[in-house]
């Protein structure tokens, strides 16, 4: 059965959706600056120090915490951008559809998180003073270059955070509605299916005439048909006969 579609709510969804990729793109430059940066850190200490795994932790802690959140924050939006390309359909995508509950949940949950997690962070860092003790020593140095940095550049470092910060709002409160805007038409084309269509042929088979022919003798003659043709007869002659009685009667 055909699903009804409400061009207002189709149009609705694939802006959404659009900024919602539009955004997810903008995050990515925060995504792969951590990682180039952590790739940075660690082949800068690879110039003079042999690089193993197992110095990966806890020596190089820093690079590779840089790194696994800067991968972590990619999949993340990459799971956004297809859940909000999949889902609405408004390009083409080389990726097989998952259930709309499934695609969404593998964004918002762990978005969800990371927002609290940040915010958890930055009420540590802000209550207490002394968080820079509590860290392990960072054998490559580049710690306190950030800090440093950080520290000449607070206003700057400030409005970028706050920038990062809201844009991981928006882009989670945009997948909740497009989530639920989806649901919502889903729900449409689920009660469409309950109405049954009842159709009837265009041509009804009738069924043959009563008079026509059943049984046939061995000579090959048909009583059935003999007999209906000597109805009609009398009927046209009793029909007949009286509009010559009439006619006689005028010409008379």
């Amino acid at each position: 059965m055909a699903r009804r579609s409400s061009p207002g709510g189709g149009w609705v969804a694939c802006c959404l959706a659009f900024l919602l990729k539009l955004l997810a793109f903008l995050q990515a430059f925060a995504a792969v600056s951590a990682l180039l940066y952590a790739a940075w850190i660690l082949s800068r200490w690879a110039r003079h120090h042999d690089l193993h795994l197992h110095d990966l932790l806890p020596d190089l802690w820093f690079p590779s915490a840089v790194m696994a959140v800067g991968l972590f924050y990619s999949l993340l939006l990459l799971a956004g951008y297809l859940a909000a390309e999949i889902n609405t359909g408004c390009c083409l995508c080389f990726v097989l559809p998952l259930p709309l509950s499934l695609s969404f949940v593998l964004y918002t949950i762990p978005a969800m998180a990371m927002l609290l997690l940040e915010a958890a962070l930055a009420a540590h860092l802000t209550l207490n003073q002394h968080w820079i003790q509590e860290l392990p020593y960072d054998h490559t140095g580049e710690l306190d270059k950030l800090l440093s940095f950080i520290h000449n550049n607070l206003d700057l470092c400030k409005w970028a955070a706050l920038a990062v910060f809201a844009t991981q709002a928006l882009s989670l409160f945009l997948a909740m509605i497009l989530r639920a805007m989806l649901s919502a038409q889903s729900a449409d084309y689920d009660s469409d299916e309950d109405f049954v269509v009842i159709r009837r042929p265009l041509l009804v088979a009738q069924a043959p005439p009563s008079y026509l022919p059943t049984t046939v003798d061995a000579r090959g003659f048909r009583p059935d048909l003999w007999s209906s043709r000597m109805r009609q007869k009398v009927t046209t002659i009793f029909i007949l006969i009286p509009i010559g009685f009439v006619e006689t009667e005028v010409s008379d």
